[in-house]
């Protein structure tokens, strides 16, 4: 079971992060990462398509990473 585990767990990661890089970047700089990180949180600018997709997907991964992580502690 700890072997299973493992290797959904490295699987898991590796999909994580193919998928993290396949995000675009919203924003350039400190300026950017200031006022697009409002922007985003009241709604004024929305994923769509690709990456409305690849958002779900990353947290869906991340959630799982977790579950995971903690699944390999407890059987340790």
């Amino acid at each position: 079971m700890y072997t299973l585990l493992i290797i959904l767990l490295l699987i898991d990661s590796i999909a994580l992060i193919g998928v993290v890089l396949l995000q675009s970047g919203k924003s350039a700089g400190l300026s950017g990462a200031i006022s697009g990180g409002a922007e985003q949180l009241f709604g004024k600018q929305k994923a769509r398509g690709l990456d409305l997709v690849l958002q779900r997907t990353t947290v869906i991964l991340a959630v799982l990473f977790f579950l995971l992580a903690i699944a390999v502690v407890m059987f340790e």
